[in-house]
């Protein structure tokens, strides 16, 4: 275990060990293998290791959001990941029925496949959301952070840390040959899931609690093309008598790969400890699902686990840090996990890499808790509310009163009868039905995640108060340039080439994007980029320059006049802004600046 004092770790005994890093992470999962992935190419020098002998080998979280193919755009992986995966189109047509080849109680269209819907996907990002099993993911984002410079360690697993005052020393077991030895790190990520021994070892502060139901997963081989390739989808909730997810009351068919590859997800009580299930159960509650008692079914796994509800207040303490799973911990509901996860690692990243070049003082790193803490909190209660929302059409069907299999199956034939109770049953069902946008179109929670300037130092207000949403915040993404959000997408570029404002900003450097009455905002960027030491681009859009507003969104969307400017960070979120030409925009560049780098007072 880890002591501290006062606020660090004692210093650690000499150490004999040669192995050294700039960063090392803890876990190869999506936040760990991104981490290692996002810092090999800053070229921070990092090493990533994992107790288990490869990546994933069960499908686990999938839907992959805009927000991160946007990400895996800005990395130059996103043509690798849509090879590998189930494209927009065919992962929306979300089924509610009594069995897959039962009767259908509705579907929904969702993952913005519902053509309004789809034009808010289509205008927030240059890039549409997938369906990628962990399986699939997590080989390409490890793959790619060796090639560019991690140190892959496998079978090694973690035992323990002490940091001081310049670095992490990181106890190590090599699991094939039963040695342990020391990695010197300066810095310290521990990307080791829900149940992570580095957030144990760090003592994180948490609220909520673990283990709230139980759940198993069956995978299994079937081709179930006929029943599905017509009402293409990821997702098919089956409500019957004794399907029981997690509480919720519903078996799930979940597509892994269309139409052969499949996933249960299937509850048990979980006071009760930990159930059972052979190979046979298995079969058995594969045909029950799809409602073929005669299904050839190939069974290729069953796992346990459980439902949690537990987010961390604090994600850091000195010069360790978690990500993913270990400080965000819920049902993958809203198909938020691996997505989030990305994006905690996204925004530490460059903070990390600023700092060990000298571009950026040390309380930089704070702000890592500050802008994903809130998220962690927001994801945990939007995805364990959407889980509770399914309650809405047991009650619309009347299944939450109903005690026996009979009185289940009649309650659901209640809704085709020709009376008022029939009708006011259609109407409950519809009205559920349209509760669960929240879990299957929360287009603003993937995108309109937000780092307050109160509470975040590398964030710089305007002076102005952050716009009112004109929609649900939740529901609907609303692109602004306000400081603290994404910045929104708009197509841009020349006759020859069309590019997003997002491939103008580059993840090694801060891009100042301006107008032609503005380009003495360009001249200040290189500017202060030389005075600071680090690098500023600019960017001037207009008629007759490099790049011009093809379509004139981005003047409907940047938010200040056209000799104001925005600047954005390296994880394309909006650090300032100024709506017009300043006096001394040298001087206003350097002072925005030095406060997003910790680096206050410097010229």
């Amino acid at each position: 275990m880890v002591t501290f004092n006062d606020g660090l770790a004692e210093t650690a005994p000499p150490s004999t060990a040669v192995v050294e890093t700039d960063v090392l992470i803890v876990g190869s999962g999506p936040a760990g293998a991104s981490a290692a992935l996002f810092l090999s190419t800053l070229g921070v020098s990092n090493t990533m290791i994992t107790k288990y002998r490869w990546t994933a080998n069960t499908p686990r979280a999938h839907i992959t959001n805009q927000r991160t193919m946007e990400i895996f755009r800005d990395l130059g992986i996103e043509d690798e990941v849509l090879a590998d995966a189930t494209p927009h189109h065919l992962i929306g047509d979300t089924v509610f029925c009594t069995a897959i080849a039962g009767e259908e109680i509705g579907r929904i269209l969702t993952w913005g496949n519902h053509p309004a819907r789809h034009a808010d996907h289509e205008l927030a990002s240059p890039s549409m959301n997938c369906d990628i099993p962990q399986t699939y993911l997590e080989p390409i984002l490890v793959r790619n952070a060796t090639m560019r410079g991690t140190q892959t360690r496998f079978s090694t697993e973690y035992l323990g840390h002490t940091q001081d005052s310049s670095g992490v020393d990181v106890r190590v077991l090599d699991r094939l040959t039963g040695s342990e030895y020391t990695i010197r790190a300066k810095y310290l990520l521990g990307a080791d899931g829900a149940r992570s021994a580095v957030a144990a070892d760090l003592d994180l502060p948490y609220e909520g609690r673990m283990d709230i139901a139980g759940s198993m997963n069956i995978t299994f081989k079937a081709d179930l093309g006929d029943l599905c390739r017509h009402r293409p989808s990821v997702l098919y909730w089956v409500i019957q008598p004794g399907a029981d997810v997690g509480g919720i009351g519903a078996g799930l068919v979940r597509m892994v790969r269309p139409w052969n590859e499949w996933l249960i997800v299937w509850g048990f009580d979980i006071e009760q400890g930990p159930t059972e299930v052979s190979e046979e159960d298995a079969r058995g509650i594969v045909r029950n699902l799809v409602g073929d008692p005669d299904l050839d079914v190939e069974i290729t796994g069953i796992s346990l686990w459980g439902n949690n509800e537990q987010y961390a207040t604090q994600l850091q303490r000195g010069r360790v840090f978690c990500a993913g799973d270990a400080v965000h911990k819920h049902p993958p509901s809203n198909g938020l996990g691996s997505n989030t996860s990305i994006q905690d690692s996204y925004n530490l990243a460059w903070k990390l890499a600023a700092v060990l070049r000298g571009e950026a003082g040390p309380g930089l790193l704070e702000t890592y808790t500050a802008e994903r803490a809130p998220v962690a909190k927001q994801i945990v209660v939007r995805a364990n509310r959407s889980a509770r929302e399914f309650g809405a059409l047991f009650t619309a069907l009347g299944l939450d009163t109903a005690e026996t299999p009979e009185q289940m199956h009649a309650r659901i034939e209640e809704r085709k009868d020709a009376t008022a109770d029939g009708a006011a049953k259609r109407a409950a069902v519809r009205e559920a039905m349209e509760l669960k946008n929240y879990e299957f179109n929360a287009h603003g929670v993937e995108m309109g995640q937000w780092y307050d300037p109160a509470t975040s130092t590398a964030v710089v207000g305007d002076g102005t108060a952050r716009p009112e949403p004109a929609r649900d915040l939740e529901l609907f993404y609303e692109p602004s340039t306000y400081p603290g959000g994404r910045l929104p997408h708009a197509w841009v570029g020349d006759r020859r080439r069309k590019l997003s404002t997002h491939d103008l900003a580059s993840y090694t450097g801060f891009t100042l994007l301006t107008g032609i009455t503005g380009e003495a905002w360009a001249a200040a960027a290189q500017k202060a980029g030389e005075a600071l030491g680090v690098r500023v681009d600019a960017v001037v859009i207009g008629p007759g320059r490099e790049v011009t507003d093809l379509y004139f969104d981005w003047a409907e969307l940047a938010g200040v006049a056209e000799d104001g400017a925005v600047l954005v960070r390296p994880d394309k979120h909006v650090g300032w802004r100024s709506r017009h030409l300043v006096d001394d925009p040298d001087g206003e560049l350097v002072r925005v600046l030095g406060r997003i780098l910790s680096r206050e007072g410097e010229a």
